[in-house]
This record gives C-alpha cells, structure tokens and sequence, in this order.
C-alpha cells in the first residue's frame, strides 16, 4: 500500500511525549467535593467578616459529613442582613471568632475540591479572613456550581440561575433559607443534579468538567481556527493534526474529513484535551482512503509511527507485555517487554497483554498447570552436588526441582523436557491441560467454601485463555505469505461504492487494496492489485506490537459475513485453528463470549 505523502516533522519534534495515566484527568465519580455556603456582614471581603459557615463533604454522591458554626466577625453585623438571615449581635456575642473556626474548616476540606454558587464570593471572604488570621490560604481547586448551572440550564428551563431557583427546578431536599448549613445542603443536590446532566456531553473528569465552566473563551478559541478545515476533500480518510513546527498532534479517521475535521472548531466538541489540541494546531492534513479498512490501518500506522500525545488508544504498541517460554537449558516462563529472534533457539512467546498484572496472570496459570520451575536463576545444564537446597515449591510436589541434579533426587533433562514440550503446547495448540488444572482448581476451592479464591483461579485461566486464543487466531494470518479476500460492497454513507473491495495482506499487514467498478470482472484487477502490492517480509522482532493491532483488524474485516478467500498465495499455506485450542478451551470454561 503506497505511503501518503505528507510533510515530514522537523528534527526538533522527533522526540514525542507520553501522555500519562495521571494526565488522562480524574473521575468524577471518586472526587471529592466540599461544598461550602457562608453568611457574611456584606460589602467588600476585606471590609466585612463571616457570620457562619456551613460545609457538607461529598464522594460519588454519598454525604461524607458536615460542619457548621456560627462565626463572631470583628465589624458590626448590618440591620438588613440581621434580618435577612436572623443572625443577630445576641447570637454571635458567645461564637468563637473566625481565627478560632478556620483551622477547623480548612482541615474539614483538605484535599478535596471547593464548591460554592457563586463560588468567588465565598472564596473572597474566606481568603481575606485567613489573610487577617495569619493562616495560609491553600488555594483549593474549586467548582463554581453557578457556572456550571449557566452552562447547563436554558432559560426554558428556569428564569433565572440563582439557588433558590435551581433548587427548585431539580427538587433539592433542603431549601435555601440564607443559613449556611441549609444553603450548602440545596448546593449538595444542585451539585449532584448538575452532574447528572454531564454524560451526554463527554465529561466524566475534574478537568473537562473545568474546561466547561470555561467554555465561552474556549470556544472562541476553537472558532477562530475554522480555517484549518477549509479546502479539506469531503471524502472518507485520515486526518493529521499538526502544531506549527510540524509535529503531528492528533490522528483520526472519518468517513467525511471535512466534516469531522470542522467538528472540532465547533460548541459540539467539549473534551477538554480535544480544546488544548484544537488550540496547539497550526493546520490539518488530509490522506483520501479508498475503503474503511484502508482508513483504519493507515490510522494505526501513524499513530504508531507519530505517537501522537492527545490520542488515547492504539498510541504506543510496544508498551505491552509478554510471556516467554525461555531459550536456556532449563527453561521457564518469564515478562518481557520485547520478542526476540531466538525462536530457533527454543524460545515462545505469548502476548501481548496490554497489562503486566494480566501477564501475571496467564503465567500463574500455566504454573497451575505445568511443574515449570519458577525459580530466576540460572541453572547449570548439569547441575552438580554441591548447588543450592530444595524450594518450598519442590517440597509441595510443583516443581521437580532440576536445581537438586539427578545425584539428590532432582528431576532428570528428559522428564523436565517433556514439561516444557506440554507448556509449549499449550501455548500453541492444546489448551487441555491448563483447562483441566484450573477447572480442578476452582472445584477444590468451590467446594471448601473458598468462593473468592475461586474466582481468582478462574481469572487466571481466562487470562491466559483469552490472549492465546487471540494468538492462536493471528497466527495463521501473520505466518501466510499472501492472502487475497473480497466482500461485495454494499452501500455504505460517504463511502465509494464499487462492484468488490479487495484486500491484499501479506503476513499480517494490509499490502494494498482496491475498488473494482461495479459490473467489472475483477480478476484483473485482483492481478493489478498483487503486482503493485507492497512487499512485506516475514514478521519478526522489532515490531509486534504494530502488527498485532493491524493483524487484528484486518481478522476482524475478513470474518465479516459474505468476505470471500481469493487466494492463498504460493505457496498457500493452510487456515485453521487449532481444534483443543484456547477457543475450544474458553468455550468450554463458558467464557467464549466475552470481550477479548
């Protein structure tokens, strides 16, 4: 498949950054809120004192407790606002002073996140009575539920956003009254009613939710890069977002380009990373796909190849795991970050899981299965009389305990042989035994009442089930050296419609493909298509993680119904699974039908 031409990065931008999971933004659900009211004397906060403070303490909707204290100010309590809220001279003259109730309240919300209506106000005054206190404001984030309330509510909905009303309109259990407590209380379920409206828009972190409350600058933001979309082809491809020295920032795929692309300068778009990429783009590059098949690859590819720091998934494929069934004289299972060319070595891998924990997994489970050593250390072809003693491991009859030599009751090279060749096929091609271990294992446990630890088992052996099977079914795909498929196309919205779409892989990879004209033998373009094709060598080290998330794809298209097998190539090579394989086995289990 020819390479799109596109303008290459700079030097400079040759090194991409690693979006962490920390960066990804936190969950709402597990934020914690303090959700603070006060009443004041009025006027300006460095003129005026607080009169009380009510706080309620909050985490996915479960009420975490509440403070509330009556505060004396040092300026008098004005006659209006006495008879606004009924906090009288008489019943702050016994209060404590606001030196006296700060530490209190500062610590009721360490670490979790501010919320007032009109949050600037309360914040005002609390900031200015720590400053007269001589106490460290420590600048809390916050969350301003009127904010949030005006990007929200329409005024179809409520005339106005003050507390009262949107108390109203969402049914809040305690009424604004101009007591802190109560006050904070009706804020607790506007809060919570807000949220509730946030998952249609693609909010779920402490950060988008940021972005929204801020949307009006942002939004002008993205509208004033509009022209990044002009002159786009109104076809279905790839797009590259690109900043000003040419590093790719983002790569996504679309049925329509132009379409999509003009989304992102619009008030739909509201994913806070989406706005900060929006902002960093200088233009965007267009590459016209032929099919959706080509779209995906072409979308995996670059992003393997940019790794781009504001795409999620598919960034970054060698960071996964693997399990190797080690090349040495007494072999055993080992995590591994990268395959190598030790194959002909005796070495298997099994992989890759996207976790090294699922890893750990799979390996325990072939341990449940297989006496294999588990032991680090390497061990002399020959090991002689004077070697380390026995593990606990060999005491409990789970490993035959090559280490000891034959000369101290240890096992011999032939019998431990023969444990590797069962470990070696049940990676391959015979998944029996692990089945057995494990369904064994639960049994054992099911029956001592050990329900939990069951459950564990049999997270092990899906672990490991469900990664060979996605092994099992690849490999007949990656080892082919060329296999030609077609799917008649059927009309799909903003995708050419031609007579066949054909598919040319070679080991694994998307080696070209094309659109026949409708009512057009296809056989020549089926020749046209394998001598243009592009030449793929046989898969190897260096690159397993783009491969398998290509080879998925591209097994997941071929398994379509009505796809058909043109050819196999010369040689062809046989497709088939294994028949007691992980599949069989997963079957079996009763997991067949989850997610891979």
């Amino acid at each position: 498949m020819p390479t799109p031409t596109s303008r290459p990065a700079p030097a400079a931008a040759a090194v991409p950054r690693q979006t962490s999971f920390e960066e990804l933004g936190r969950p709402l659900a597990s934020t914690t809120f303090v959700v603070v009211d006060l009443e004041t004397t009025g006027g300006a906060p460095a003129d005026g004192g607080i009169t009380e403070i009510g706080a309620v303490r909050v985490r996915g909707g479960e009420v975490l407790g509440e403070l509330q204290t009556l505060v004396r100010p040092d300026v008098p309590v004005p006659p209006v606002v006495q008879l606004l809220t009924g906090i009288t001279p008489a019943v702050l003259a016994t209060a404590p002073s606001a030196a006296q109730v700060l530490p209190s309240f500062l610590e009721f919300a360490r670490g979790a996140v501010l919320v007032a209506h009109n949050a600037r106000y309360d914040t005002s005054f609390l900031q200015a009575a720590c400053r007269r206190a001589g106490l460290e404001w420590p600048r809390p984030e916050v969350v301003d539920t009127l904010a949030l309330a005006r990007a929200l509510v329409g005024r179809d909905e409520a005339r106005d956003h003050k507390l009262g009303t949107l108390a109203r309109l969402f049914g809040a259990t305690s009424s604004p009254d101009h007591r802190a407590l109560n006050d904070a209380r009706a804020t607790v379920d506007v809060l919570h009613a807000l949220l509730g409206r946030l998952g249609n828009r693609g909010v779920q972190t402490l950060e988008d939710l940021h972005a929204l409350t801020a949307a009006a600058p942002a939004a002008r933001a993205r509208r004033g890069k509009r022209h990044l979309a002009l002159g786009l082809p109104s076809a279905p491809g790839v797009y590259l977002f690109r900043d000003a020295r040419g590093r790719v920032l983002y790569v996504g795929t679309s049925v329509d380009v132009r379409r999509r692309v003009a989304q992102y300068f619009t008030a739909s778009e509201t994913r806070a990373r989406m706005t900060e990429m929006v902002g960093a783009a200088a233009e965007v590059v267009p590459v016209v796909c032929a099919t959706p098949l080509e779209a995906r690859v072409r979308e995996l590819r670059l992003i393997a190849e940019h790794s781009p720091p504001y795409n999620r998934r598919s960034k970054d494929p060698e960071r996964v795991t693997w399990v190797k069934l080690t090349a040495e004289p007494w072999p055993r299972l080992s995590l591994v970050k990268q395959v190598r060319d030790d194959a002909a070595a005796g070495a298997e891998y099994l992989g890759p899981f996207r976790s090294a924990r699922t890893a750990e997994l799979a390996v325990a489970a072939l341990h449940d299965a297989h006496p294999l050593r588990r032991c680090t250390r390497r061990i002399p072809r020959a090991p002689g009389p004077d070697g380390p003693g026995a593990c606990v491991l060999a005491e409990l009859g789970r490993c035959g305990a090559p280490c000891l030599g034959t000369e101290r009751g240890g096992q011999d090279a032939a019998s431990y042989a023969l444990v590797v060749e069962q470990v070696r096929a049940s990676l391959r091609e015979d998944a029996g035994a692990a089945l057995e271990a494990g369904r064994r294992r639960m049994r054992e446990l099911a029956g001592q009442e050990r329900f939990e630890e069951a459950a564990r088992a049999r997270d092990r052996l899906e672990a490991f089930l469900r990664t060979a099977e996605r092994a099992q079914r690849r490999e007949p795909l990656a080892r082919a050296p060329e296999v030609v498929a077609a799917r008649r196309c059927t009309p799909e919205p903003g995708w050419p419609d031609g007579g066949w779409e054909l598919v040319l892989v070679r080991h694994g990879r998307l080696a070209g493909t094309a659109l026949t004209p409708r009512g057009a033998d296809p056989v020549p373009h089926v020749a046209a298509l394998r001598a243009t094709g592009e030449v793929v060598e046989p898969p190897g080290p260096g690159r397993p993680g783009l491969l398998v998330e290509e080879t998925d794809a591209l097994l997941t298209w071929m398994e379509q119904p009505g796809v058909r097998l043109v050819s196999l190539g010369e040689p062809a090579v046989g497709w088939a699974l294994p028949v007691r394989g992980a599949g069989w086995a997963r079957h079996r289990l009763g997991t067949a039908g989850t997610a891979p």
